[in-house]
């Protein structure tokens, strides 16, 4: 799949390359935050030593930067943008031309994977639909 990256990700990527050594393979950029999707085992160097990468871009870009573990499979990948919340399974289903992502969170950590006004979910269908087309995340 061939994600489009506006002209403003690209250069947040580019920054953050440069001030981790890690190079994000999305990016989406809104009014109070950055969310770059790291590639998969690269997120210990995306942080750095206590968060002090991280927060020096957070410096650099003046908004809040927020960091997505990137996945090999559709599964994995949900149950990462769901992190922290504990998920217990995800199947993707296909209904005619819609797939969406049913994902089992334990009950405790709802409220985790939706997030305040509902951002966290949003992200993770943003990022889903990116990444492997997958049209809706369903909690269950």
């Amino acid at each position: 799949m061939k994600i489009t990256l506006s002209d403003e990700a690209r250069r947040y990527i580019g920054l953050f390359d440069e001030q981790t050594e890690v190079s994000p393979t999305d990016c989406l950029v809104e009014s109070d935050r950055i969310v770059f999707l790291i590639p998969a085992g690269e997120m210990a160097d995306a942080i750095g030593p206590d968060g002090r990468t991280v927060q020096r871009v957070e410096k650099l870009v003046g908004r809040r930067v927020e960091l997505l573990e990137d996945a090999e499979t559709p599964e994995a990948f949900v149950e990462n943008m769901l992190a922290p919340a504990v998920v217990r399974g995800v199947t993707i289903s296909e209904q005619g031309e819609t797939v969406v992502a049913y994902v089992e969170v334990v009950e405790a950590d709802r409220g985790v994977a939706i997030g305040t006004d509902g951002q966290h979910i949003k992200t993770a269908r943003r990022l889903a639909r990116r990444q492997f087309d997958i049209d809706d995340i369903q909690l269950t």
